[in-house]
């Protein structure tokens, strides 16, 4: 499965008035806390590959509305023109006890990354609207393929571009990377 996603620097309030114009459908309101690993074996960092565990609490008319843990492996990018990536990811039962064995086989935490996130689906694509701890407001437009990368890259680019964005400002830093101090591409 490929992860294909363009993130930009963004107004909310601007962009949620474009998706109340192009009627796009709000599906929820998460918090995210996603805690990054080191490996052991090889330096993540290097190789632009990453391992996180995501702690996500969902809202719904200002109540929480339910809780998720997943552990999600994203390899490096797999083109210049976008974030895309592959990228396998797993619910988890319990975060704490996954916590305790990445550590237990010797996965040492480096990062944590806060994100209030609320996403719409829009021509078959998430458009999430991220204001990140220490980072401030992005939009990102993601989709999930098994094949078609470019086509699809290419559908979150009209996105953007319906949502009044520019495809040429996207940002294929993560924000673990940002946070860690590296440049914006």
């Amino acid at each position: 499965m490929y992860e294909v996603e363009v993130k930009v620097r963004a107004d909310h309030d601007a962009v949620r008035e474009r998706l109340d114009a192009t009627e796009a459908e709000r599906v929820n309101c998460v918090a995210q806390t996603d805690t990054y690993y080191d490996a052991p074996h090889r330096d993540f960092a290097e190789t632009d590959e990453a391992l996180r565990l995501r702690r996500e609490s969902r809202y719904g008319g200002g109540e929480l509305a339910d809780e998720e843990t997943v552990v999600t492996y994203k390899g490096p990018l797999v083109d210049e023109s976008s974030k895309t990536r592959r990228e396998y990811e797993t619910g988890v039962e319990d975060g704490e006890t996954m916590d305790a064995i990445c550590e237990a086989v010797g996965f040492e935490p480096a990062a944590t990354v806060e994100k209030e996130r609320e996403r719409f689906a829009l021509d078959g694509y998430t458009v999430s609207l991220d204001s990140v701890s220490g980072l401030g407001e992005f939009v990102e437009v993601e989709v999930e393929v098994e094949s078609g990368v470019d086509d699809a890259r290419e559908g979150a680019f009209a996105v953007l571009r319906e949502l009044g964005l520019d495809p040429d400002d996207q940002i294929r830093t993560s924000y673990l990377g940002m946070l860690l101090g590296a440049p914006e591409e």
